[in-house]
């Protein structure tokens, strides 16, 4: 897309004018690379020591604060420390230990679900491929990226609201479809740089880009963010 090219978009539910740069390749392996400077480390926000244990906290964490998954975990872990003793716990008593995290019931019958498919289809294990990933029981394809990403070192483009957010106003995709936004990035991007980008445009989002009054007086890409004078008028 040339620079001097105009379009509409509408994030927060709002239509407005903005100028896109270039979406190349080039433009955005350079914003990794500031992006590595700022962000050299890039754990995992959930708190895991095993496979199993980082499946289930992704599975928590839909629509729901990292914190808030990671201070229910011990309590869990210590009552049900793997796939078959959460397969065979009741539904109300893994409610008991997760009620705080965001739809709690609905997640409580994932996490025993999906610990009865690992035992059915798996022999206990977490499988490392996107395809049997997808088919455990509350694992959606932004879940699944997490585990290949951490566990087995896999490319993944990892699609979360702070990842869309930086993108669509860094103006590689307009997407608010997950998987379409996905496939926009896994075009521009050789596969050997997913992780990297996956990891730091989503510390960015959180560090910097927020959903609401994003930091862009202080972000280290202003200089290349066609949203900025845009972003900033709009949240002030």
């Amino acid at each position: 897309m040339p620079s001097s090219c105009f379009y509409l978009s509408f994030p927060e539910g709002r239509w407005y004018l903005t100028r896109a740069m270039d979406v190349s390749s080039e433009r955005i392996l350079k914003i990794l690379k500031i992006l590595e400077g700022e962000y050299q480390q890039t754990p995992s926000m959930l708190d895991y020591r095993s496979p199993f244990e980082l499946l289930i906290a992704v599975i928590l964490s839909a629509q729901t604060t990292d914190e808030q998954v990671n201070a229910v975990l011990p309590g869990l872990f210590s009552r049900f420390p793997g796939p078959r003793e959460l397969a065979q716990a009741s539904q109300e008593e893994v409610e008991q230990l997760i009620h705080s995290v965001g739809f709690f019931r609905r997640k409580s019958q994932s996490i025993i679900g999906a610990s009865r498919h690992l035992l059915d289809y798996h022999e206990g294990m977490v499988p490392g491929s996107m395809e049997s990933l997808v088919k455990i029981p509350g694992v959606g394809r932004k879940s699944a990226g997490v585990v290949l990403l951490h566990i087995y070192d896999e490319p993944a483009i990892i699609v979360d609201t702070h990842f869309g957010r930086v993108v669509r106003r860094l103006g590689f995709s307009q997407k608010n479809d997950p998987v379409k936004l996905e496939h926009d990035l896994a075009d521009l991007l050789p596969r050997k740089h997913w992780n990297a980008a996956s990891m730091r445009l989503n510390y960015h989002g959180r560090r910097y880009c927020f959903s609401r009054k994003p930091a862009c007086g202080a972000c280290p890409l202003k200089a290349l963010c066609p949203s900025r004078e845009e972003t900033e008028n709009l949240h002030g």
